[in-house]
């Protein structure tokens, strides 16, 4: 613990205002995807159970809680474009927050080495006012600024991995309100 606040007492503003973002930046990543993977989960069950009513035959339309139930229920015969609005609408809602994912994904890397270079800077600023420079006096300097490289690289990963699990997440409520479609259609065509 001592360490870690030795290094940020000796850190320059610049450096502590990366990792500060950098740790907003990691709250944001874990906090989105929480949100959104319980969110998508849910409506995955949900649309799943409807689609197996649908199959088996229990049921003539979608269920109740289905995210396409608001739109069937307010038209007579469901058509092709009633249920593709249903659909895209469902799927940009269950999927708000993955452009932040993406973009904290694809900046915390550069957020990190701008740190890194900054810390760099300062290093060979205060090595230039010292009469002698040895290795033992760089590396451990140099080591330190690398820390903002690697918690941007750390952050990125996460938010990297958590944005195509969720991107699949995605897919499969796509998928699952798809086939619900092509059924509620296929009965509308029977019935005609």
């Amino acid at each position: 613990m001592g360490s870690l606040l030795d290094y940020f007492i000796d850190s320059s503003a610049i450096t502590i205002f990366v990792l500060l973002l950098l740790s907003v930046y990691f709250i944001a990543t874990f906090w989105v995807f929480l949100d959104r993977f319980y969110i998508l989960n849910s409506r995955i069950v949900s649309e799943a159970k409807s689609l197996k009513a649908l199959y088996t035959g229990q049921s003539k339309s979608v269920a109740r809680n289905s995210l396409i139930f608001t739109y069937l229920s307010r038209v007579n015969t469901p058509n092709k474009a009633i249920l593709e609005a249903a659909s895209s609408d469902a799927i940009r809602v269950s999927t708000k927050g993955l452009t932040w994912l993406s973009i904290i994904a694809s900046t915390s890397p550069f957020i990190g080495l701008f740190g890194t270079v900054i810390g760099i800077l300062e290093t060979f600023s205060m090595l230039g006012s010292q009469s002698s420079a040895s290795l033992s006096v760089i590396a451990p300097a140099i080591s330190e600024a690398l820390i903002a490289t690697a918690a941007g690289i750390a952050v990125a990963v996460f938010a990297y991995t958590f944005h195509l699990i969720l991107k699949r997440k995605a897919y499969e409520l796509s998928s699952l309100l798809s086939s619900q479609s092509e059924v509620i259609l296929s009965q509308v065509d029977e019935e005609e």
